[in-house]
């Protein structure tokens, strides 16, 4: 299954290295970057007019799915995670209103832009620095229509660089950072891979696109990790002093000086109990509660946010870590909008 995404890839490469002339190659690129852009514009174009129409939305949660599994390290299933977080959201099992009353069914609340095709554009020959671009550029059409807010579906954990780059970028300043996670995602570049999923929050400290990275959750750090998170300044709380931290955690105020707060929730910052559908299960993680208090109790503007590293392929046949992905971004969703 790891090499099946990579196929349309390496054929295109090796008709580059062959027979097909760089230009046709080229244009032909273009066209489906250009296509794949427009459709993202005209859809984020058409639900912010039909918000601003409604009126009273001051920030509004708009669904952007990218579903990239390719940077993943182990499992390539969380680029299968977007459509059945989606089915989860709507599944008509649990109503549509979230835990602080906030209405699904209702546009102000809750919009959704689709999907960037990521699979059509590397089918085409698009190297991953182009890709990236294109994901941070989708962000940044949903970001023009106002009061529309990204809340991103991954995918793996590459994707929240070029998200939080196109966010800090679009508001003109760095962000404070919110990551719950088991791992620290800050390696140099993991396995080679600048853009591996293990590498994401290295390249956003390094593009200077965050001002404060508080990482929760954290139970499966390397040296590496730590030294990097020294190198950052970041703030890793880890799971074996989770008792001792908690109050700070369950009362966390940011953004202030900075142009807002964003919010990147891997799925495995649960322990697997509550979330068996992950690429890498680590034992010991935060129960559901948990990162609901924290995220309910968080004092700050939340400008975009995503959740990243649902794996379908190992979830539970009943669709367990999919109800609770869908529930994170239900939570989510009533944390942006208002």
């Amino acid at each position: 299954m790891k090499n099946i995404g990579k196929i349309g890839f390496h054929y295109l490469q090796k008709l580059n290295a062959s027979s097909v002339p760089t230009e046709l190659l080229k244009k032909g690129q273009d066209r489906v970057v250009e296509a794949s852009l427009t459709l993202i514009r005209e859809r984020a174009k058409l639900k912010g007019e039909l918000v601003r129409a409604l009126g009273g939305a001051v920030a509004s949660a708009s669904l952007l799915g990218v579903p990239l599994g390719h940077n993943s390290s182990f499992l390539q299933g969380p680029a299968f995670a977007p459509p059945r977080i989606r089915e989860a959201i709507w599944c008509g099992s649990t109503n549509s209103t979230t835990e602080e009353g906030k209405e699904l069914n209702d546009p102000r609340v809750l919009t959704d832009i689709g999907d960037v095709p990521v699979q059509e554009i590397r089918d085409c020959g698009v190297d991953d620095d182009r890709l990236m671009e294109i994901i941070s550029e989708s962000v940044k059409l949903v970001m023009e229509q106002e009061p529309l807010r990204p809340l991103v579906l991954g995918g793996d954990h590459s994707i929240s660089y070029p998200v939080v780059r196109a966010v800090s970028e679009k508001l003109g300043g760095p962000v404070d950072i919110l990551h719950l996670d088991a791992h620290p995602d800050i390696y140099h570049s993991f396995e080679g891979n600048k853009y591996s999923h293990a590498s994401s929050f290295a390249r956003i400290m390094e593009g200077g696109y965050a001002r404060r990275l508080l990482q929760v959750g954290i139970r499966s750090i390397t040296k590496e990790g730590r030294e990097q998170g020294k190198r950052f300044g970041v703030e890793q709380y880890e799971m074996r002093t989770f008792s001792r931290d908690r109050a700070i955690l369950e009362n966390l105020k940011l953004g202030e000086g900075v142009k807002g707060v964003y919010i990147s929730v891997d799925v495995d910052s649960l322990d697997p109990a509550f979330a068996p559908g992950v690429s890498h299960i680590e034992p010991g993680g935060l129960s559901f509660r948990d990162v609901l208090n924290i995220l309910h109790n968080l004092q700050g503007n939340i400008v975009a946010a995503d959740v990243v590293e649902f794996n379908p392929q190992r979830d539970t046949v009943d669709g367990m870590t999919a109800m609770v992905a869908a529930k994170l971004v239900r939570e989510l969703t009533a944390k942006i909008s208002k």
